[in-house]
């Protein structure tokens, strides 16, 4: 049946009646296909899309737009939710149809950032400009959030790729482009550039902002200097402090507290104490906060006497030291092993009602256990449990780091190992390149048969420890990273004796291992073991034994497992797999089947990445193709990608 009458309730109390279903019709009408169907089947349907039907909750009547067979609900007086409004626009047959629904909400009710990227993807197919710049403005002017998923679509349909780092890009595309622009979206834009780590890329959009004419908020200078305070860059940081000042926005208490935090962590103790002057001469006094950051940058600097100097002015003084104060001293002070001044700071901590937790007792065992007080560290763990404290894996961790460092591996033992407490140990030897002592510990822990008491439950519960599945992973782990295949695959065989049943990450990491070594005959046999077992390799497996396959010149095995892995297991490939047989089908001089996996990045919608462009360009310079190498050069380029040292290691030398 073509087409299907029905009720469908779209929005909680509001039902729309006489409304259709069209079976040929996928939900997402971004197909190329979707596009051109013409729904001539509605016609057959005659007046029963004319008729309208009351409800005591709201009026809902169906309109009809110009240049459109379909029809849809208008609201009156009702407001919908944003996901309802997402749904009615879904359901619309084409992109014209939901982008007038849109535009007659917007006269009655305010949209949502989800309502408003639906929109805007929708138009980006059908390659609507205008009509996304006017949902961009709408977005502008009713204060609508922009998140990432925004500002990409828009940037996608400008064909600008390489994701936000090409912002200061794409924003010169979008002025071009009829996309206005004003303060609110740039400091959108900074946030978020700032929150996906590109400091630089902020940046370039801040100087954007200014030469345009727009005046950043006093929230967008705090994150830029945040931003570049943790990238050290100080300078930046107090030119912005000046610039700000420049365009009349007066610096607060947090902002001159950023500056004292990055003055402090670069050492200029003396410029983070002027600007606390500065602070007092300007009426912005400084808080808790302030000077919280004070002490930790004196302590830093080693100045822990002006540290002291500062506490003491904040005890006389209005703002008291709060939690946060005590946890920097006594953390700092236990960095210089000075447990004087220490157990000083817990005692005054304690006199002023605050009372200690998991955290400052684990920094007091770090304290005991830097002085050589062992002893009394393993006293405070019994202090904890008499409190009602539970030591967690990160007190444990302190306590035997501390054990570690002087080599006492028989009283890290002792610090009931159970399960968790064993993981920490291994995973700590592992860390720092031990791996005889991770095997020495894991060993002795079976053959003494330890029984270590745990309080987590009622009572007393004395259990015997048994390695488990992950210590046996972090092990040969272990073992695969250091190069020792041998010993991994003995631990693995092992590890089935005792009847400790793997799972995906142990065979994942032994496949990976022997592919590591060349050993790929080994790794297969691993890996059809790992599928006759029972469990289901993921992706990353099949990546591994992909590559593993690839770097061994047996391309046409690791062609067939790809192929395996889509059709047979119905295990979609990721980028890496792709990057992976375009890499080894390059340097195998394979590089029109290489040419081929790159069209099927593009065909699935995956977005490329330079790794992907330097493979191309390797394959097609060793295979004696310097031009089509260019050619993937110029279109990464284009592209909005940033070649870099690897490119132009790649790129053959032009005659």
């Amino acid at each position: 049946m073509a087409a299907l009458l029905c009720s469908t309730s779209l929005c909680g109390d509001i039902t729309v009646s006489d409304t259709f279903l069209v079976s040929n019709i996928k939900e997402k009408r971004n197909s190329s296909v979707n596009r051109g169907l013409k729904f001539h089947t509605l016609k057959k349907v005659g007046p029963l899309f004319h008729r309208k039907k009351q409800r005591k909750t709201m009026r809902c009547s169906v309109v009809s737009m110009k240049g459109s067979d379909f029809s849809f609900p208008m609201i009156n007086k009702k407001t919908f939710k944003s996901s309802e409004l997402t749904k009615i626009l879904k359901s619309l047959p084409d992109t014209a149809s939901a982008f007038s629904y849109f535009k007659e909400v917007a006269q009655s009710q305010s949209h949502t950032t989800e309502t408003c990227n639906y929109i805007l993807e929708a138009l980006s197919v059908d390659g609507k400009l205008q009509e996304m710049a006017y949902v961009f403005d709408l977005m502008q002017k009713r204060i609508i959030k922009r998140d990432a998923t925004t500002f990409l679509t828009i940037f996608k349909s400008l064909s600008v790729k390489g994701g936000l780092r090409q912002a200061p890009y794409a924003l010169t595309k979008m002025r071009d482009s009829g996309f206005p622009l004003n303060a609110y979206s740039y400091n959108g834009l900074i946030h978020l550039l700032l929150k996906s780590r590109l400091c630089v890329e902020a940046m370039e959009v801040y100087r954007s902002m200014i030469f345009n004419g727009f005046k950043p908020s006093l929230q967008t200078y705090s994150s830029l200097m945040v931003g570049l305070g943790k990238r050290r860059d100080i300078d930046s940081v107090m030119s912005l402090l000046k610039e700000m000042e420049t365009l009349g926005l007066k610096p607060n208490v947090y902002t001159f507290t950023i500056c004292i935090r990055v003055l402090g962590r670069a050492g200029k103790i003396n410029e983070a104490y002027g600007i606390l002057k500065r602070m007092d001469e300007e009426g912005c006094g400084p808080d808790v906060v302030t000077y919280t950051v004070l002490i930790d940058a004196l302590c830093t600097a080693g100045k822990l006497d002006c540290a002291k100097e500062v506490f003491s002015k904040m005890k006389t003084g209005r703002h008291k030291p709060d939690r946060v104060t005590y946890i920097t001293l006594l953390d700092r002070f236990s960095d210089s092993r000075d447990l004087d001044s220490v157990r000083r700071f817990w005692s005054e901590m304690e006199k002023d009602g605050h009372v200690p937790d998991v955290v400052t007792f684990t920094i007091l065992v770090d304290a005991l256990c830097k002085g050589g007080r062992f002893s009394e560290a393993f006293e405070i763990l019994d202090v904890m449990r008499e409190r009602g404290i539970s030591p967690n894996l990160h007190t444990y961790n302190t306590l035997i780091c501390g054990l570690l460092r002087v080599h006492r591996l028989d009283d890290a033992l002792e610090c009931e190992p159970d399960v968790i407490v064993v993981n920490s140990l291994i995973n700590t030897l592992y860390k720092g390149d031990r791996v005889d002592e991770a095997w020495e510990m894991f060993t002795r822990m079976e053959e003494m048969k330890l029984k270590p008491t745990v309080q987590l439950f009622e009572g007393m519960l004395d259990y015997g420890c048994s390695p488990n599945c992950a210590i046996y992973n972090i092990l040969i782990n272990g073992f695969g990273k250091a190069g020792e295949a041998d010993a991994a695959c003995k631990l693995f065989k092992r590890m089935v004796r005792e009847g400790v049943r793997p799972d995906l990450k142990t065979y994942s990491v032994l496949v990976d291992c022997l592919c590591m070594v060349g050993r790929v005959d080994e790794a297969l046999c691993y890996f059809k073991e790992l599928m006759e077992s029972g469990l289901d390799p993921d992706v990353v497996c099949y990546n591994l034994i992909i590559n593993g396959l690839g770097k061994s010149r047996r391309l046409e095995e690791a062609l067939e497992l790809y192929n395996e892995m889509k059709s047979s297991r119905g295990i979609t490939p990721d980028l890496y797999t792709y990057n992976s047989l375009i890499l080894n089908l390059g340097i195998a001089g394979m590089v029109e089947e290489a040419g081929k996996v790159y069209d099927e990045i593009q065909r699935v919608g995956l977005e490329p990445n330079v790794f992907t462009f330097n493979a191309l360009i390797r394959g097609y310079s060793l295979s004696g193709k310097p031009e089509r190498a260019y050619a993937v050069y110029q279109t990464m380029v284009t592209g909005g990608f940033s070649p870099n040292t690897g490119t132009y290691e790649q790129l053959p030398n032009r005659a």
